[in-house]
């Protein structure tokens, strides 16, 4: 079949039409008006040959008149890939000859450069996609345009938007021409424009229509002709917009902070992950007297911040707090909602009554007390903290006579319910370390800046991540012989013959058997550890050995950190008494106990990963088992499922294939999301895209210094550690980093990320190091490129490009 009229053509012949030609026939079937027109379809395009008779015939259908030519591949027009603007229109298209070469046009537009980059930007395999072509009537408008029925720039779901110029809808589309901006959001307006307040209302009435209809925002072509006929070109999913929050019963409008990068995590979470985070960060918030529903956005963990955001009490110190973990763009765009008047106090607030539960008071007593001991006696702490980490360690493992499906979903499921009695041994000190490495800036202001500050707080000891990573460098180091095997092969390489047992032995059983439960975006359940696949770590390690200055090692770099922050807190120390003895006591007295503590901020979590491993374990061999029963493909399909449908189909046989299949296909699709919205609201807003524009600089980014020095070298954008190839002074540039991440940190020069917070896990391991490290630099994964020569300011909190 090569010729096909638009009126037969129906969605399920998408792998025949391509995207835009399945688009059209579904709008067509629904009665909406579209130029009529037929399709050529991929048969044609595989068998290499223009159908010309065919074509011709068609053609004439038409009435021989002017005709537009529009591509239509079979990967566009798609939920996750417009190709808007990616392949050839043609339009004004008169005769059989100029048709021909039209359609051979448009099929050559399918590898074109921009095309193959969009694709592989997508990892869309090229071998897949076939091109259609669509041939339609030509309509002569006096205004054509697009109408989204979301508002792409903000991504507000209740507000409609139009671009629209007079003449044909090329010039909206190619950006050839200015045009007129209309936001559709019930609003009355004078008729201004290309377009009357008529015209607006119909394409408002045509959006909701097709919407509605599609279930979910759509992107529309349309054109009004002289007769103010309204006619639709094109109508595809909008692919740009984050996905909205969930409905909620809850009083709107409702503000969700996004959890995710605190933890350096910025790809979705797989089903399974996300049921066990979501947990654990509830009760961890629980623990400390605060009440936060998490919810799953996008694969993305999100926070509703609402009720603490509309509770008198609460809101006066929601800003400062999100300083700690969070960072500034946190506090920005919640100083945004704060100042909104839909999120005015209330009269019952976060607790519904006002009043402290029983409850909150133990909590706020267990804190106390346990900030207070480890204040006190930080060696105590430390040792009681490390005793209650072995013991989750030993209480991790499952029992041996674990033999069935059914006896380790049991284990897994009662695990999930369990809560860690030693949490608290675990926590206060945490807390105390952090509270101590923060309340000094305020206490020194007017004495100390925060780049001397960072200082003090750089070589920090009892830090298992940076135990870690001078570990692996020592290993490094220790690679004699097997040096060459290890920088000439691929990295995936070594890791294979690791597990099959035929690598020589470099220490690589050693290091995996205390560090293999560690990974990227190691909290969630679904990733696989370093001890299923170390391909990262030989990466590393790879990195390491062009590592040729000794005094450029990472255990020197360490060392003269640790030597600075001494020298730095002594002389901080005693200007600071001499200027303000009693504040100056105090926060030399923190700065002391920082030094003791803030090190212990991995250990939670490295600690927390161990149960996490566990339960992996056994979920993988439940993978096994309904693998081998055929109702899994792969064992790690149950990442995919949640436990009760994991249950549902060990115990009563419910095939959950595909379930797996739509969520991979979600996943695969998140995946590839470039930008994640630091907060949102209930109406689909990204709450920072309507904050005033930050004043354009003169090629230099401004960020939040987060460790203090100055370097210039070439930037090394790295948007997957595992095979990141780094050199000896290049500047690391990522969109958020987490402890698996931290390997890389021993040859770079600079670290420079999107998001983050002051003491988050990058920042605070560039400290470790003394390199400098600047944070919340919007889109700077986008604005630097690989090999550009920048100059990274720790203490202005500066990137300056070259």
């Amino acid at each position: 079949m090569h010729v096909i009229p638009l009126s037969q053509v129906t969605t399920e012949m998408l792998d025949l039409v391509g995207g835009k030609a399945a688009g059209l026939g579904e709008l067509i079937r629904r009665g909406e008006r579209v130029p009529e027109g037929f399709c050529v379809t991929t048969e044609a395009y595989r068998l290499g040959v223009i159908p010309t008779a065919e074509v011709a015939a068609a053609y004439e259908r038409l009435g021989a008149g002017p005709v537009a030519v529009r591509s239509s591949a079979t990967a566009e027009d798609l939920p996750d890939a417009s190709f808007a603007g990616q392949q050839d229109t043609v339009l004004d298209v008169v005769g059989t000859t100029q048709l021909i070469a039209a359609i051979e046009k448009c099929w050559d537009s399918l590898h074109s450069d921009r095309a193959t980059a969009y694709r592989d930007a997508r990892q869309i395999d090229h071998r897949q996609v076939r091109m259609a072509v669509v041939v339609q009537r030509m309509i002569t408008p006096r205004a054509a345009g697009v109408l989204f029925t979301a508002n792409p720039l903000t991504g507000r779901r209740d507000e409609m938007a139009v671009d629209a110029a007079p003449g044909v809808g090329t010039t909206v589309v190619d950006g050839a021409a200015t045009v007129d901006h209309y936001v559709l959001d019930g609003v009355v307006r004078d008729d201004t424009g290309c377009l009357t307040s008529a015209h607006l209302a119909d394409l408002r009435a045509t959006g909701e229509r097709l919407q509605a209809h599609f279930g979910c925002p759509q992107d529309i072509e349309w054109a009004i002709d002289a007769h103010d006929v309204q006619w639709l070109l094109q109508c595809r999913p909008i692919t740009s917009l984050f996905p909205q929050p969930p409905a909620t019963d809850k009083p709107l409008p409702r503000v969700y902070l996004e959890f995710g990068h605190v933890q350096g995590m910025r790809q979705p979470v797989t089903p399974m992950g996300m049921a066990t985070l979501r947990t654990q960060i509830a009760a961890m918030l629980a623990s400390l007297g605060v009440r936060v529903e998490i919810v799953d956005i996008g694969g993305r963990l999100y926070g509703d911040l609402t009720d603490l955001a509309r509770d008198r009490s609460s809101r006066k110190r929601l800003v400062k707090l999100l300083a700690v973990d969070f960072g500034p763009r946190a506090q920005a765009v919640m100083q945004h909602v704060l100042a909104d008047p839909r999120f005015a106090p209330t009269s019952g607030g976060a607790r519904r009554g006002g009043a402290p539960t029983a409850a909150s008071l133990r909590t706020a007593r267990r804190a106390v007390v346990g900030i207070l001991r480890s204040l006190a006696r930080p060696d105590t702490a430390r040792i009681r903290m490390f005793e209650a980490i072995e013991q989750m360690r030993t209480r991790s493992a499952a029992p041996a006579d674990l033999s069935s499906a059914a006896d380790r979903l049991r284990f897994v499921q009662a695990r999930h319910a369990d809560a860690d009695d030693s949490a608290d041994a675990i926590m206060w000190p945490i807390v105390a370390g952090m509270l101590a490495a923060a309340l000094p800036a305020a206490l020194l202001k007017g004495i100390a800046g925060p780049d001397e500050i960072h200082t003090v707080l750089g070589g920090m000891p009892h830090n298992v991540t940076i135990e870690m990573d001078l570990a692996l460098w020592r290993l490094a180091q220790s690679a004699g012989d097997h040096r060459q095997l290890l920088l000439d092969t691929p990295p995936a390489e070594l890791a294979a013959r690791h597990l099959r047992g035929t690598l020589p032995d470099i220490g690589m059983t050693a290091f995996l058997d205390v560090y293999g439960h560690r990974g990227v975006a190691e909290v969630d359940l679904g990733v696989p550890r370093w001890e299923e696949d170390p391909t990262p770590v030989f990466a590393a390690v790879a990195n390491y050995l062009r590592v040729t200055d000794p005094q450029q090692g990472p255990d020197r770099r360490f060392q003269r950190a640790a030597s600075a922050a001494e020298t730095a807190l002594q002389e901080l120390t005693r200007r600071a008494r001499r200027r303000r003895p009693v504040r100056g006591t105090i926060a030399a007295f923190l700065l002391r106990r920082a030094r003791s503590l803030a090190g212990l901020r991995e250990a939670g979590k490295f600690a927390g990963l161990y149960p996490l491993r566990e339960t992996r374990r056994q979920l993988l061999l439940v993978g096994a088992d309904l693998r081998d029963s055929g109702m899994l493909d792969q064992p790690d399909d149950i990442m995919f499922l949640t436990l009760d449908e994991v249950h549902s189909a060990v115990h009563q046989g419910v095939d959950p294939r595909a379930t797996v299949t739509a969520r991979r296909a979600v996943h695969r699709r998140e995946l590839r999301r470039a930008a994640v919205p630091v907060a949102l609201l209930s109406d689909g807003t990204d709450v920072e895209a309507v904050l005033p524009a930050a004043p354009s600089g003169d090629g230099t980014l401004t960020g939040v210094g987060a460790s203090a020095g100055r370097v210039t070298g070439p930037a090394r954008v790295v948007h997957d550690p595992r095979t990141a190839h780094i050199e000896p002074g290049d500047v690391l540039v990522a969109a958020t980093t987490d402890p698996g991440w931290t390997p890389l940190f021993l040859t770079a020069a600079a670290l420079v990320t999107e998001t983050g917070a002051i003491m988050a896990h990058g920042p605070t391991v560039a400290r470790e190091y003394g390199i400098p490290a600047v944070i919340c630099v919007p889109d700077v994964t986008r604005t630097i490129r690989t090999g550009q020569v920048v100059t990274v300011d720790g203490a202005a909190g500066t990137v300056t490009l070259h």
